[in-house]
């Protein structure tokens, strides 16, 4: 019989074994016969994506519904996520891009951190209702600390002035990460910055296990990839100039900037500043959905 599963090792292997049996049998038969067999070559792909969650569509159509109704009204609809750290320095970026024949960019052979340089960490907010997107290229901790200082700067740099008369702030998130929701400081820090913007944030997160649906993802993160294919991330000041030159033929337009702030690291919030923050969750999965309200200054 069969394995579920051939490799160039075990196909090499029942060739050795017939041989011994006394059948002239080479590696290449055996391939030959596989194919015969419906068999080829092969790479694993991804589509699993763990446990199926009951809730999945109902969470989408809410999302689809809250989005619906903020654009209504003109209010700021935004996506957030981190991207994947990168390396800074003269690495190897995948991808390739057009050099003098012959003459390809030299980078390093091994991936090894450079002490100086280090990585960056770039927290991108995506506007779906303009199209737009910030980027917040950190250099330190991916944090919650981070990622609503990113949102911070984003509101600063292009949502207050597209949104001058904004009343309220619709945020989609992925359910784990910095941002995820079960992650304190990420509320409590919404919350600082609700009380500096004067108005509700509601957040919805996307159900476990379907990150790859968010906005993000595939509207602004991926042409950024796309921008600096083959292209060695050889400075901050790089990596923030590909960001912001990101352009597609359906007008996103991105903007970055560089956070050089070092963030502490395992910052813990207790159950007493929990119960202070003024939170209002959904009637349907409250843990999804919630509204934080502004709090009275204590002036």
């Amino acid at each position: 019989m069969s394995p579920l599963r051939w490799t160039s090792k075990s196909t090499t292997r029942l060739a050795d074994e017939l041989k011994k049996k006394g059948h002239a049998v080479s590696q290449r038969t055996v391939c030959d016969l596989l194919e015969q067999m419906g068999y080829s070559l092969q790479s694993v792909r991804k589509t699993r994506e763990g446990g199926k969650h009951e809730d999945r569509n109902a969470q989408f159509e809410h999302i689809a519904r809250r989005v619906s109704d903020y654009q209504r009204t003109g209010d700021p609809v935004i996506s957030v996520d981190t991207k994947k750290k990168e390396l800074v320095g003269d690495f190897k970026n995948a991808g390739r891009e057009w050099q003098p024949e012959g003459r390809p960019e030299d980078v390093r052979v091994h991936d090894f951190i450079d002490p100086t340089l280090g990585k960056v960490a770039p927290y991108g907010v995506y506007d779906l209702t303009s199209n737009t997107g910030w980027v917040n290229v950190g250099i330190d901790h991916d944090t919650a600390e981070f990622a609503v200082e990113s949102i911070r700067r984003w509101w600063r740099e292009m949502g207050l002035p597209l949104y001058p008369t904004a009343r309220r702030l619709l945020i989609m998130a992925d359910g784990g990460g910095s941002n995820g929701y079960r992650v304190r400081l990420w509320r409590r820090e919404l919350q600082s910055f609700s009380n500096e913007l004067g108005f509700p944030i509601e957040v919805c997160h996307f159900p476990p296990g379907t990150s790859k649906w968010n906005k993000i993802e595939h509207r602004m993160f991926c042409h950024i990839t796309a921008n600096w294919r083959g292209r060695p991330l050889l400075s901050r000041e790089v990596v923030v100039n590909l960001i912001g030159a990101t352009t597609t033929q359906q007008g996103l337009k991105v903007k970055a900037g560089l956070d050089e702030n070092r963030g502490e690291a395992g910052i813990k919030v207790t159950d007493e500043e929990m119960a202070s923050l003024s939170i209002v969750p959904d009637s349907f999965h409250g843990e999804w959905n919630y509204r934080i309200n502004p709090q009275a200054s204590s002036k």
